[in-house]
């Protein structure tokens, strides 16, 4: 919750940056980008006090997991902000021995929280949460961000986000994503904040569908994170195809209707048995 305050201060500071500062940075407002990634991890620090709450008893493992997340994503943010004041990008510049040697302190810091993640999401899945509703859901948020934080290694390996074109093209307001080549930042995005979207998901069901059974709330819960877990690896593999995220192809789409008619064919079998079963 520190870690969201601070963010929290951010947001306000690098929305002044936006408004006052005219620079521009890779085709965007300088400090769009530090004021992205505030709001991301704002959300994404909520998300993570909010599930460390629901744990039955203390975990050692699961806190110093998330104190080690904590000083990364400061160093990230810290690195982000200084390279905005100096007037040059955070990421993947290696231009000169400073530029190199904070991208990478960065990437240690991003290569460590991976691992503390992984580490939390173990700890939810030992705790015995009560509510297995929520259990899920928390798992499958913890787990698919994973999933998220994984898909952003060709970025690292190509040290850029865009496939098929420069960084700093054409882009869609605000997340910048290319509309001119595939971008990675779109299925990292997505996967990542799982974290907020599934458990909120799960909290929505014991809140709104309360009629339904708790097995059947569960298999909606599992259906839903397999379906966002398929968007999130599906839209990094369009971008590794050089597709923009608003031009896919007929295969794309294809795939992405499958997916979808597999999901919705799960819910409707779900709700049907659930139908029968109280008749």
């Amino acid at each position: 919750m520190v870690l969201a305050a601070a963010m929290a201060v951010l947001v306000v500071v690098t929305t002044i940056g936006v408004l006052a500062d005219g620079r521009v940075l890779t085709g965007s407002a300088i400090w769009l980008k530090p004021f992205k990634f505030s709001v991301s991890i704002l959300l994404y620090a909520v998300a993570l006090a909010w599930m460390l709450s629901l744990l039955p008893r203390r975990s050692r493992l699961a806190e110093r997991s998330a104190l080690v997340i904590v000083l990364s994503l400061f160093i990230e943010m810290a690195v982000v902000v200084v390279q905005v004041i100096r007037g040059t990008t955070s990421h993947y510049n290696m231009s000169t021995p400073l530029n190199t040697a904070l991208w990478n302190i960065m990437f240690a810091a991003i290569i460590v929280l991976f691992f503390a993640h992984l580490l939390i999401a173990v700890a939810v899945l030992r705790a015995r949460i009560p509510d297995r509703v929520v259990r899920t859901g928390v798992a499958l948020g913890v787990g698919v961000s994973l999933v998220g934080l994984f898909v952003a290694t060709p970025m690292g390996s190509a040290n850029q986000h865009t496939v098929g074109a420069a960084d700093g093209g054409p882009g869609l307001p605000v997340v910048g994503w290319s509309t001119v080549g595939g971008d990675l930042r779109v299925g990292h995005f997505i996967g990542l904040h799982a974290l907020q979207v599934l458990p909120l998901l799960a909290w929505g069901l014991t809140r709104f569908a309360g009629r339904l059974s708790e097995r059947a709330r569960v298999r909606l819960l599992l259906l839903a994170g397999a379906g966002y877990a398929g968007i999130t690896v599906l839209t990094t593999w369009q971008a590794l195809r050089e597709q923009p995220l608003i031009r896919p192809d007929v295969v794309t789409l294809t795939a992405f209707g499958v997916l979808a008619g597999l999901v919705l064919a799960g819910v409707a079998i779900t709700l049907r048995a659930e139908a029968r079963q109280e008749l």
